[in-house]
């Protein structure tokens, strides 16, 4: 794994090693930048279930001001951290080592909000990918002209959740990208 694009372009990132975390391949991450290229720059970005880092670390390389990556495994969390140092991104990196829901609740309750969000939750917990997302909607979390990313196993359709829009999937082989902006309230 590297970093694709900006600042720390071509960095190595460490893997998993034995952790069971599926990190985001290279050329799905590299699709990703492609469709939110003009939103990174100055952006503030929430990497929910973050696993290695790669993606709010990408984020931070391509010129976010800020990346919030939460992951609740400590050993993934090390990692993270580890990953950051690597690519002298740490400055604008916070990491929270929580359940996503504890995280999200923290991050409402400080007023936080987010320009960018990336979900990537186990392939086999198609709840916690509905959780999410309903928790980001609910928790006015997003900046109006929010984008929110889901990566969901390719043969599984994406959750509707009140109050996200979604746009049409993109396909990666056995990854799938689902694109949500905010629904304008009528």
């Amino acid at each position: 794994m590297r970093i694709i694009g900006g600042s720390a372009r071509g960095r190595t990132l460490k893997g998993p090693g034995r952790l069971e975390l599926r990190p985001t391949p290279d050329r799905v991450r590299e699709a990703l930048f492609s469709i939110l290229a003009s939103d990174v720059p100055g952006a503030r970005f929430l990497d929910l279930f973050a696993g290695t880092g790669a993606v709010g670390a990408e984020a931070l390389s391509r010129g976010a001001t800020l990346a919030v990556l939460v992951e609740r495994d400590a050993r993934a969390a090390s990692l993270i951290r580890d990953n950051l140092d690597r690519c002298g991104l740490t400055d604008r990196a916070r990491l929270l080592e929580l359940p996503v829901a504890n995280a999200l609740d923290r991050l409402a309750a400080e007023g936080g909000q987010f320009d960018l969000a990336y979900i990537d939750p186990p392939y086999a917990d198609s709840a916690a990918r509905q959780e999410a997302l309903e928790r980001l909607s609910g928790h006015k979390l997003l900046t109006p002209d929010a984008r929110l990313v889901l990566e969901l196993p390719s043969r599984e359709p994406p959750p509707e959740v009140a109050g996200l829009h979604q746009a049409p999937v993109r396909r990666y082989g056995d990854t799938a990208l689902a694109l949500y902006t905010l629904a304008l309230e009528t």
